[in-house]
């Protein structure tokens, strides 16, 4: 999808209906892929280009930070180089203020959109264990199948803790190992112990079925929820 650079308000022309038409046509883009249930990247991206924007609201000094400077001088006592901002701030300012106070509800409204649209397919997902949950479930198996195709993709997952700036953060790695059909005699108990005899390193893998009763696309958005559910409900 066509995307809008991280640093788009302060890069290139700042100019405020140059910068509107940027924003307009990454909202049209997004907007596009919503109407097709496609959340992501979309949505990700959207709440990224608020929290920048925001950020930089907030601290209307950082945003200096970013113009493109070019060496002044150099002050050989302190070993210091000197940049001087190579663009009048005090112009730039007043476009960025007007970027910002346009772009912040416009990035809000879809952001509300691509949410709506979250809640509403995760709300109709289900999502049960197939068989015994172990103990040890911070890897294992999930089935993701949709209601009008006899399609089962098998993913394997696994569970992680991330550890930045003195924080803890969880993180799940999600990857397709197969896809199977289901029928009477494929159950997804049986696939599971297909994938069991196949793959030796997990004999008694944790293994959770999500079944969507719609035709919402895979990659771009059940594959995101899913693992969302499974941060939800699996233990690290």
């Amino acid at each position: 999808m066509k995307t809008l650079p991280k640093n788009w308000i302060t890069e290139g022309h700042i100019d405020f209906e140059y910068k509107k038409y940027q924003l307009l046509a990454f909202l049209q883009e997004t907007s596009k892929h919503f109407n097709e249930m496609k959340l992501y990247p979309a949505l990700s991206e959207l709440i990224d280009h608020y929290r920048d924007l925001n950020e930089l609201k907030s601290n209307s000094s950082g945003l200096s930070e970013l113009f493109p400077k070019t060496l002044d001088s150099i002050d050989f006592q302190k070993g210091k180089l000197n940049y001087q901002s190579s663009v009048s701030e005090d112009s730039v300012m007043k476009e960025l203020s007007m970027i910002t106070e346009f772009a912040l509800p416009k990035l809000v409204s879809q952001i509300e959109e691509g949410r709506t649209i979250y809640d509403y397919i995760e709300d109709q997902l289900e999502f049960e264990p197939v068989g015994i949950v172990p103990i040890y479930n911070k890897e294992g198996y999930i089935l993701l199948s949709r209601e009008e195709r006899k399609e089962v993709y098998a993913y394997r997952y696994q569970l992680s803790l991330l550890h930045f700036a003195g924080e803890k953060f969880r993180s799940i790695s999600m990857w397709l190992i197969g896809v199977f059909h289901r029928s009477l005699v494929n159950t997804l108990e049986k696939i599971k112990m297909d994938l069991v005899r196949e793959i030796k390193e997990l004999p008694n893998p944790a293994t959770w079925r999500i079944h969507s009763q719609q035709e919402f696309p895979i990659e771009e958005t059940l594959v995101p929820i899913s693992k969302r559910l499974l941060l939800k409900s699996v233990s690290v």
